[in-house]
């Protein structure tokens, strides 16, 4: 990913702006002591280095970066574009964002800007072009870091200069507005549209906007902070072509459509902050992990964590200790060939001064943060065998922004959460012992044995060919209840649920019930009883088997789980959420059925287990999130455990929050 750093990358956000030059030598001392070998600079440093329009002010980067490279740590540079100056503000407020109230957003804070401004971009490329030119042949330079966590806190903005960018959009998408009025179904509510200009933003209306209207802005809006960021990469592969270029996401975050962004990134980044109060399902972690790697299907980095409690929430729980370093390691097994921190020293003052760091505000070499750093750093430093490979998953979980976008503008049957129901079924896979790559549904599937599709509300042609294709060629396909409802526009699927693919699952939905929170149904399947909850639906069969009927509820007796097969493969529906103690072995037992491989078959409760492959190489990952301690026995537990040197097999027994990975 980094040429220059030929091992897994250690380090945080560098912020020597904020201390005295005096302090920067014992940064570098303490930085060589914990095995960090790349820090990124200037992430919030824009009115530092350009303090007025047309004047900069480089000379304190020139000596970090010297110091940096004195001391063998690289930077990663960044272009210091996500927090404008207070000048750009004040000469130019149409800079900054608008809410859906029409209230414009004041500088103060971060992210002030609207990425449809051509004020902002004007000075933003001014200083990146700047940046490059100064540092390009820097020998402390190993990476450009772009912007920061695109749409965290301005996920849309309405004002003018963003309604001028939006119409220009959808000329490009639709080419006329015969098409656009078909498109939004605009005949709804008298929407028609004679003239670009009657178009405006989906801001505050006295009720629901028009669905695929609020669809088609946060698509907008996806692709205006990735127009940003080619525009930047664009300046940066101009002046400095040999150096890669990333920024930084935050897993399943809603803003972004980051399958969107792979052939923009020279390599995926992630933010992630775990609650460590939900410590009890550690399986709920790791899918921004899959998703991250799923963005170019390759290693990527993580970019930002917290090395004990982060600032923002109601509560900030403190991790435990020995959860940090389980947790960084977590993030190897599953493809991060790197390892970085917000951020390095802890802050004295601003709104994030009781946000944990690697350096925190007491004596760092008598606190447990510090050393629990030092200690990650040259773990990770024994594990250097292991960059480069890859993660080989044969299960994969759909995944879309446009899917979750359009459930949250319409007026479904019930508020669903998304997110929470695609984590419902990759934690079934995990405690079944199965990692499973997040893709999109238009991708490419034939690597795969076994696919997941939750809550596929919105099913294009693309996506129906796709899945039609995968299970003919021999594949197990697994969607839930309300899917294949509407095609990519949100327009119904008329003649039965799922829609385009109801052929391939062999049955038609006719209508549904939402299942209220604590009033579950019972299901059947032989002799083993389990419940649903959610939602559930009337199932009528096209040649479809049953597996499972409804056992109580509005559809007592009638069927409740569906196999069909189609091709050389089989698909499977679930018209309702089975319990988690249901659905994590039948999943499992399908997946084996499917000829999808485990590691070490079923992995006792708490132990998380990722494989990593390298050419004839394994790397076996063994994490137990349990706080106490556990015995692990399998045949395929045999080799070097990379952290101790010791050898290991075929029995294994972990401390709390302990790890190995075993060579083999």
């Amino acid at each position: 990913m980094i040429p220059k750093i030929p091992f897994i990358i250690y380090g945080a956000d560098y912020n020597p702006e904020q201390w005295p030059e005096t302090l920067w030598p014992e940064d570098m001392r303490l930085m060589r002591d914990c095995g960090v070998n790349l820090v990124h600079v200037g992430i919030f440093a824009w009115s530092k280095l350009n303090p007025k329009p047309g004047v900069y002010d480089f000379n304190w980067l020139d000596r970090i970066l010297d110091l940096l490279a004195e001391n063998g740590i690289y930077a990663g540079l960044a272009t210091a574009t996500a927090s404008p100056p207070a000048w750009l503000a004040r000469l130019h407020p149409d800079s900054l964002p608008v809410d859906a109230a029409g209230t414009r957003l004041s500088h103060g804070s971060r992210q002030h800007y609207t990425p449809n401004s051509n004020a902002y971009w004007t000075h933003a490329s001014a200083l990146v072009e700047q940046l490059a030119i100064r540092y390009a042949q820097h020998p402390a330079l190993a990476e450009w870091h772009v912007n920061n966590e695109y749409g965290c806190h301005v996920q849309l903005s309405f004002g003018e200069e963003d309604a001028l960018a939006w119409r220009q959009w959808l000329i490009e998408r639709y080419s006329d507005l015969d098409t656009l009025n078909e498109a939004w179904g605009t005949s709804f509510w008298s929407q028609v549209y004679h003239q670009w200009e009657e178009i405006g933003t989906p801001c505050k209306m006295p009720y629901q906007p028009n669905p695929a209207m609020a669809l088609d802005y946060k698509r907008f809006f996806s692709d205006a902070f990735r127009e940003l960021f080619r525009r930047e990469k664009a300046i940066l592969r101009r002046l400095t072509p040999e150096v890669p270029v990333t920024t930084n996401f935050m897993g399943l975050f809603p803003t972004i459509d980051q399958f969107s962004w792979a052939d923009d990134l020279d390599f995926a980044a992630l933010d992630s902050y775990p609650d460590p109060k939900d410590a009890t399902n550690p399986f709920g972690l790791p899918i921004s992990h899959d998703l991250t790697r799923g963005i170019k299907q390759a290693p990527f980095v993580l970019m930002e964590q917290v090395t004990s409690q982060v600032n923002w929430r109601p509560t900030n729980h403190l991790k435990a200790p020995g959860q940090m370093r389980l947790w960084s390691l977590q993030s190897v097994a599953r493809g991060g060939d790197g390892i970085m921190f917000f951020q390095w020293r802890k802050s004295r003052y601003g709104a994030e001064k009781y946000h944990g760091a690697m350096v925190p505000h007491t004596p760092p070499e008598q606190s447990r943060e510090y050393e629990e750093s030092r200690r990650l750093g040259h773990d990770l430093q024994r594990l250097a065998p292991v960059r480069g490979s890859q993660v080989q998953a044969e299960t994969a979980i759909l995944y879309d922004w446009s899917n979750r976008w359009l459930l949250e503008a319409e007026s479904a049957p019930r508020r669903f959460d998304y997110e929470g129901i695609v984590g419902e079924f990759h934690t079934a896979l995990l405690r079944g012992g199965i990692t499973a790559d997040i893709s999109p549904a238009e991708r490419d599937l034939s690597a795969y044995r076994l696919v997941i599709a939750p809550l596929a509300y919105i099913v294009s042609e693309k996506a129906a060919d796709n899945l039609r294709r995968f299970v003919a060629n021999g594949g197990t396909l697994i969607m839930s209840f309300f899917s294949g409802v509407v095609d990519d526009r949100g327009h119904i699927a008329l003649g039965g649920y799922p829609g385009k693919l109801r052929d391939l699952f062999g049955l038609w939905v006719e209508e549904w019930e939402p299942l209220e929170e604590g009033n579950p149904v019972e299901l059947s399947m032989g002799d083993a009883v389990t419940t649903g909850s959610i939602f559930s639906e009337r199932i009528h069969l096209e040649g479809a088997e049953v597996v499972a009927d409804y056992a109580s509820g509005r559809f007592a007796g009638e069927p409740a789980i569906c196999r069909n097969r189609h091709g050389k493969g089989e698909a499977f529906y679930i018209s309702t959420l089975p319990a988690s103690d249901f659905l994590a072995p039948w999943m499992a037992s399908v997946a084996t059925q499917s000829g999808v491989a485990r590691p070490i078959g079923q992995p006792p409760a708490g132990l998380e287990v990722v494989e990593r492959v390298k050419g004839s190489e394994r790397f076996l990952f063994l994490l137990n999130h349990n706080p106490h301690p556990i015995e692990c026995q399998a045949k395929e537990i045999n080799g070097l455990d990379l952290l101790t040197g010791a050898s290991v097999g075929p029995t294994a027994t972990l401390a709390p929050y302990g790890a190995m990975v075993i060579q083999q």
